[in-house]
């Protein structure tokens, strides 16, 4: 079972079936006062309140993108079978009033697994027990066993290691989970190697945390594809904790949620390239990320572009956000004005000026316009000031299932990027 998917197959269509079946043997025909009063009374109560969460759904749920329409249509069949239960509990037989408790329980299912799948963020049942039980991620290993490992000399691994660390927010104080280190086979060959390697921060949704591009994004597996094509040479990946927890969206800037920029812009790059043995050549250091990764990618770069010269923006916004202008100055910036347009990409880049070797790609699915739209005209505003980019639209959806594969298909571009001089078998010179 734990193979079976959430996004489509006959489970998503078997519990909308069972739901909707439960539902109607829970209202029932009964009496005549149940049909005339009190279950009128329960849809428009239902109506009613599913229009209000909808209207509050970005303070409640905190996401801002349209949710579709059938994720509220089952969060009113969830709420209309609670009211089924309370308003028709005298005229109900015992029986009934638990085929109403368990038609709320499955529609509620699924409306969240209608969110799930507007996301992709589970796609599979093995997925959520291992996110829910806080399952390791499967071949991580420690820095112990990495230190001690001699070097490979001439000879390449078959792939890279996925390392677990442990940043101290020495500038930040940011409160961040455990992040990830994955180390391509090239820098197991020596010192030599190390300072020729790019290195990349990734950053996943606003809802989330740092497994999230390792299980849903395939980065490691997509590095080591590159890496087994240019004799184990490839980037550097950080898989980093932008959020600190599932539900509290920063959008990677300093405010009242954490200082996540700091930790992102100081503490990462220090840590790493003390722990790691890495470059501290901006030109070779890089930012990706999706939905609110993508948005904080492109904000990071063209704000720190003595740290950062080359981001992968997917699927980001035109700003960072977290809901309408008013909820955004609020949450993020503490009421500051000042604050908000030194964190708007389209205003720092036209105060700042022409950027020197500074680049970018902006990978965005075919159906979302507006998402096209904002890419298009960040991508010109960079144009003006001398940042590279370019914008490559491929069908798909808001999901990881789109991200993953998008990312996978732009990682060679990326990596030439970062590494312009680099010889394409990965030697060093």
């Amino acid at each position: 079972m734990l193979g079976v998917s959430l996004l489509g197959g006959w489970l998503p269509v078997v519990a909308q079936i069972l739901a909707a079946g439960v539902l109607l043997l829970a209202i029932g025909w009964r009496d005549r006062r149940w049909r005339v009063r009190w279950l009128p009374v329960a849809g428009v109560l239902a109506v009613v309140a599913t229009l209000i969460l909808k209207r509050e759904s970005v303070a409640l749920l905190g996401i801002t993108d349209p949710l579709p329409a059938t994720v509220w249509i089952w969060a009113g069949c969830a709420i209309g079978a609670v009211l089924v239960l309370v308003l028709g509990w005298r005229s109900a037989r015992w029986w009934r009033r638990g085929t109403a408790l368990l038609a709320a329980l499955l529609a509620a299912f699924v409306c969240a697994n209608g969110l799930n799948q507007f996301t992709g963020y589970y796609p599979t049942i093995g997925a959520v027990w291992n996110d829910w039980t806080h399952t390791p991620l499967p071949g991580v290993t420690s820095i112990s066993s990495i230190k001690h490992q001699p070097p490979t000399d001439g000879k390449i691994l078959a792939e890279g290691k996925l390392v677990a660390v442990t940043i101290p927010s020495t500038h930040s104080g940011f409160p961040h989970r455990e992040e990830y280190v994955y180390l391509p086979p090239a820098w197991f060959r020596g010192p030599a190697f190390r300072h020729t390697l790019p290195v990349v921060e990734l950053i996943g949704g606003e809802r989330g945390g740092p497994p999230d591009w390792v299980r849903l994004g395939n980065a490691p597996q997509t590095a080591n594809t590159y890496a087994a094509q240019h004799n184990g040479y490839a980037p550097i990946l950080i898989f980093a904790d932008a959020t600190g927890g599932f539900s509290n969206d920063t959008e990677c800037v300093n405010g009242p949620r954490g200082q996540a920029e700091d930790h992102l812009v100081k503490d990462i790059p220090n840590y790493i390239t003390k722990t790691f043995d890495t470059t501290t050549d901006p030109n070779r250091w890089g930012i990706a990320g999706f939905s609110m990764g993508g948005t904080c990618a492109l904000s990071l770069v063209v704000e720190h572009p003595n740290t950062f010269r080359h981001f992968v923006d997917i699927s980001g916004d035109l700003t960072p956000n977290s809901g309408n202008p008013t909820q955004t100055l609020s949450d993020l910036y503490g009421g500051s004005t000042k604050d908000r347009a030194l964190h708007d990409p389209q205003t720092v880049m036209r105060t700042h000026g022409p950027y020197t070797g500074v680049s970018g790609l902006f990978l965005v699915s075919n159906t979302e316009t507006i998402h096209i739209r904002e890419a298009g005209d960040l991508s010109r505003a960079a144009a003006k000031v001398g940042i590279k980019t370019q914008l490559i639209i491929s069908p798909g959806s808001h999901v990881w299932q789109f991200a993953a594969p998008a990312f996978a298909q732009a990682f060679p571009q990326f990596v030439s990027q970062l590494t312009p001089n680099a010889p394409p078998n990965g030697t060093v010179r």
